[in-house]
Parts: C-alpha cells; structure tokens; sequence
C-alpha cells in the first residue's frame, strides 16, 4: 500500500455539467477545499529606499516548471476571501512600471454585483445577431466565484511609451495567475468578446482611453489541470550576430 493509499480514501471519479461542459471533480481535493479556507503568509511590503536582496529560491523555479492554468469552468467556491484578495492585488503591482505611472486599476466582480454584470452582458449579446453564441461565452466569466477585471488606464502624456504603459497591465495579469496559484486557487486570465465590445465597457466603466487586459478569473479548483502542449523554445530563439 502506498501513501496515497494509506492517507486518503479510494477515489471515485465522478463527472459533472455545467452549461454544456463536462469535466472531471476529484471529490478528496473538492471536500478539502470546501472544507477550511486555503491560509496564505505574505511578508509585509518593504520600506521605501529599503534594500531588496536578489536571493536564489529552488522552489519558485520548481513552483513555475509546472504553472498550469485551470478552467474558468472548473473554479469553484471558495475564492479568495477579502484578506486574500487584498494580498493578492497587492501583490500583482509589484511589476515592471517604467515612470512609476501604475497605468492600470482593477474592477472587482464577484456575489450579486457580477450577477447583474453577466445580465447586463447578456441583454447586449442577444441585442447582437450572434447573440447566442455570445451569450454561451458568458459561462466562463459566470462560473468562478470570483473575477477581477485588470484596467489598463489611459497612456499617461511623456516620454513612456503606450505600448509600454499597455504591456505593464499585462504583467499584473499574470503575476496576479502566479500568486493565487502559489496561494493554492486555481485562475484563469481571458479576455473574450465582452472585453472589447463598445457597450461591455461601457457597462464595466471603462473611461476614454481605458482597455480591458483581461479578466482574471479566481476559485478553488474543482480539478487538477491537465499539461498541455508546449512550444520547442529552441525553435523560437535566435542570438543575433549582426
């Protein structure tokens, strides 16, 4: 007999729907998720002008080797609790913002106020001519628990270019991915229709200027993702000789 064995029941496999999608639920890793609310442990911001010490750390090499994405299908309650939420978006900030410009904000959905979001998105997808397969998308931003809309702000007028302004958004995206999961939440980072539509934003409160970098959707992982193919990144690399 194994450890799994000897620590753990005999797992039945069991299958569940949702709008459509048919997935895989671990119900040992569902009933301790549902169970206690995932703890996390964050050292305190440092000081301004406080020295930062480049350190070596095995596990977050370890921790990266194997960052899977979960379905936005399969997050479940709970998600991150105010606490949480709070170090996570913390957290997430702490990106390349070249002038210190923090070009980006978040919109935070989740309880009754995502409810009416994803109704008010619905009323203007059936408005459109495509208007079900629009709504069918919606499922991915419904389901999780929690979603945060990261906001990249108007270009602020100087020397830093747009571009730069814009891609620092999406490095908050992703650090956001890195510390739920390291937190132990399952999250996805999508954009879909109702990111660039005209009366979307509009209904998000995006102003003149502002663009959706993604909704980053967060919540207990009701499966463990599968691997997916990846690229040779050999195939991609080239050193430049002039």
């Amino acid at each position: 007999m194994d450890a799994s064995q000897s620590f753990y029941p005999k797992r039945q496999p069991r299958y569940i729907a949702d709008r459509g999608c048919a997935f895989y639920v671990d119900p040992v890793a569902q009933a301790l998720m549902l169970e206690k609310p995932l703890s996390h442990e964050v050292p305190a911001a440092p000081e301004f002008g406080e020295p930062t010490p480049i350190e070596a750390s095995p596990p977050t090499l370890a921790f990266l080797a194997r960052r899977r994405s979960a379905s936005a299908l399969t997050l479940t309650a709970p998600g991150p609790n105010e606490g949480q939420l709070s170090t996570l978006l913390r957290l997430a900030t702490r990106v390349p913002d070249h002038g210190k410009l923090s070009p980006w904000r978040f919109v935070i959905l989740k309880d009754e106020g995502k409810a009416r979001f994803v109704a008010g998105l619905e009323a203007i997808a059936r408005a459109r001519t495509d208007g079900e397969r629009l709504v069918a998308k919606l499922g991915k931003l419904r389901t999780p628990p929690l979603t945060v809309a990261v906001v990249s702000r108007a270009p602020a007028q100087g020397d830093i270019p747009e571009w730069e302004q814009r891609l620092s958004a999406a490095a908050v995206c992703m650090t956001l991915i890195i510390a739920a999961q390291a937190m132990g939440y399952g999250a996805n980072w999508i954009t879909d229709w109702y990111a660039y539509d005209i009366d979307a934003c509009a209904l998000l409160g995006l102003r003149e200027g502002e663009r959706v970098a993604g909704f980053v959707h967060l919540g207990a992982s009701a499966e463990a993702p599968l691997e997916r193919v990846r690229p040779d990144v050999g195939a991609l690399v080239t050193e430049w000789s002039g």
